[in-house]
């Protein structure tokens, strides 16, 4: 192991840090990809989310949820979930 390199040890593995350049951009790259998971995840969460459903009797509707402005809406028709969605983003 070189002066500059951090060693953790276990029975059965060593692990080496480099504190170099190398280990520097490996943490950027890192901490990178962490906020754009964060990102990505809070983007998801901002979509607009539309699915079909069965009720007990086998008819099928549709629900749709808007998490910006919290709205929601049900309806049998897949014309009128259009027409609500276009309503919401004009």
């Amino acid at each position: 192991m070189k002066n500059h390199e951090i060693c953790l040890q276990n029975n059965d593995t060593e692990l080496e840090l480099g504190v170099g350049y190398k280990s520097n951009s490996f943490f950027k790259k890192s901490l990178r990809k962490i906020w754009q998971t964060i990102v990505n995840y809070l983007a998801s969460n901002q979509e607009l989310k539309v699915w079909q459903k069965m009720d007990r009797h086998g008819n099928i509707y549709w629900q749709a949820y808007d998490p910006v402005t919290g709205k929601s809406f049900m309806s049998g028709s897949e014309y009128d979930m259009r027409a609500w969605i276009e309503q919401i983003y004009r």
